[in-house]
């Protein structure tokens, strides 16, 4: 029989639902898993009706990190380089998406997992998550899940999960600011879907605008921030749909996007 795809991607009412599914393998980020990835988060993502990512998994392990398998000596070098490049690729095109990307995490996330937690816009999770780097155990540092989690968490949180590999609470991650909220298992998808449905009554121009402005602006000292979001603040009122939501709150109305 033909092999189970390795992502699931369906989409209804402007939410996209990407499903990593391989539970058999603990969801890894195998190279052609981050293919497959990669091609659901980029595809028609420039479509109108398009206005929400949510990054869910089949099992109860949301994502294991890399596959080690393809980590072994048997591989060069330049296979290494390209699991490691093809992983730091879809990790910051999250970022660079014009939609909000939620993670809907149920289970553990370890590593690139939780790199991959670390990196999407918001992060919900199920009571029973946990997230962890627990690379130093097996020798192989988590250095690019360092990437993530040292923007994310308070550096000594970060380097305590770095350096003993030991696992974060889903309430613990919620304190440290991880992850956005924190669930029981059974209310997971409707606390998803409210916030993926409050952000489709949103203008996807000005969400994809205030997107990339914040990320922009994040690296940057406070002057030169203030600079730049200064000038996108203006910029964002000559757009159409700026001047709309500006208009149907002064005549008490509900704006009419045009996205």
């Amino acid at each position: 029989p033909p092999a189970e795809p390795l992502t699931e991607l369906r989409q209804a009412g402007g939410v996209r639902t990407i499903v990593l599914n391989n539970p058999r393998r603990r969801n890894a980020l195998s190279l052609p898993m981050l293919q497959s990835l990669r091609r659901d988060l980029l595809h028609d993502v420039k479509s109108r009706e398009l206005r929400v990512i949510v990054i869910a998994a089949e099992g109860p392990v949301f994502c294991s990190g890399h596959d080690l398998k393809e980590l072994s000596s048997e591989d060069d070098v330049k296979h290494h380089s390209q699991v490691f490049e093809l992983c730091a690729e879809v990790m910051t095109l999250i970022q660079k998406l014009p939609v909000p990307v939620i993670a809907k995490v149920n289970g553990l996330a370890t590593a690139a997992g939780c790199q991959l937690v670390a990196s999407c816009d918001i992060a919900v999770a199920s009571e029973k998550s946990q997230f962890a780097t627990p690379g130093v155990n097996i020798g192989l540092f988590c250095s690019t899940p360092a990437v993530a989690l040292g923007r994310s968490l308070p550096r000594k949180v970060a380097l305590e999960m770095l350096f003993t590999g030991e696992p974060l609470s889903a309430q613990e991650a919620l304190m440290h600011g991880l992850v956005s909220k924190v669930v029981p298992e059974d209310k997971l998808e409707e606390e998803t879907m409210k916030i993926s449905q409050k952000i489709c009554e949103s203008s996807k121009s000005i969400l994809a605008l205030g997107k990339a402005t914040f990320y922009r602006q994040i690296t940057q000292d406070l002057d030169t921030a203030y600079k730049m979001t200064t000038k996108v603040m203006v910029d964002n009122l000559t757009l159409r749909d700026g001047q709309e939501g500006i208009e149907a709150f002064v005549q008490k109305r509900k704006p009419v996007w045009s996205h």
